[in-house]
């Protein structure tokens, strides 16, 4: 898998820059902690009950966060595509055992930064202190909140075409039972969805 460096750090810092202004001088200690990683897939990059140490942006492919019962049955977090930031957010920041694993949904391309390194610079830098709290904010506070009122008040075809809007060739890239799990739905009751979907074409 062909790795464009420059390229992808532009998407990490237009990433940032997408939650708040980002100096070059601050822009180039986020590079000097950056490094990329390539996964193949169902690759685990996080373990359940492993402390996380890194924060990964994906430059190209699909990650998955699972949880596993005791019964060994998955149930899927969330599901990341390119341009996505992930982690265990409290695993990082707690630095106790994450509740959940991270597996290559796809072959992946990532760049990860370690947390403690950059939890070093943020304290150093009040953009990268800006940006941070900006997406803790929006994506632990407002998405969060808006996905659970999604799960109550939209029903599993609504939830399905918005996922569809945000990401239209992910059924053709990610297996349907993952796709089903995220939406907290049965495989099968996706593909009654996804049939009456295409009835009404």
């Amino acid at each position: 898998m062909a790795i464009d460096q420059d390229q992808y750090l532009k998407d990490l810092k237009s990433k940032f820059e997408s939650y708040a202004p980002i100096s070059e001088t601050s822009w180039q200690l986020i590079e000097n902690i950056a490094a990329f990683q390539s996964i193949k897939k169902a690759e685990i990059l996080l373990r359940n009950g492993q402390v996380a140490k890194e924060i990964y942006f994906i430059c190209k492919g699909a990650l998955r966060a699972f949880i596993t019962d005791n019964e060994g049955n998955s149930y899927n977090k969330n599901i990341f595509l390119e341009g996505d930031l992930a982690g265990s957010t409290a695993s990082l920041i707690q630095q106790i055992p994450s509740d959940f694993a991270i597996e290559g949904l796809e072959d992946s391309i990532l760049i990860t930064i370690s947390y403690k390194k950059y939890r070093e610079l943020i304290f150093q830098n009040d953009d990268l202190k800006n940006f941070y709290i900006a997406y803790l904010e929006r994506n632990w506070v407002i998405e969060k909140e808006q996905r659970e009122i999604s799960i109550i008040m939209e029903n599993a075809t609504e939830r399905y075409l918005d996922l569809l809007s945000k990401h239209p060739d992910i059924s053709e890239r990610i297996a349907l039972l993952h796709i089903a799990s995220h939406l907290g739905i049965t495989p099968t009751q996706l593909s009654r969805i996804r049939k009456t979907l295409e009835k009404d074409l």
